[in-house]
């Protein structure tokens, strides 16, 4: 039986803030877009959390859109 192909995800290192992970996670990307695309992947941390923006080490956070 094959695996079947998984959004790609990071988790956030201790005291990592969200500037740190886009760079981290999507070095390929100018910043302001990677760190835009992964507060649109991760409206669970981005919306609803206080405050704003918060990362823990147990969040996962997507670094690309949902798979079709």
């Amino acid at each position: 039986m094959a695996l079947t192909l998984q959004r790609r995800f990071v988790t956030p290192q201790a005291d990592e803030t969200l500037e740190q992970l886009a760079t981290r996670a999507m070095p390929d990307h100018p910043l302001a877009q990677a760190m835009e695309q992964i507060q649109g992947w991760n409206l669970h941390i981005f919306a609803m959390r206080k405050p704003r923006g918060l990362l823990l080490g147990s969040d996962v956070v997507f670094v690309e859109p949902p798979l079709a």
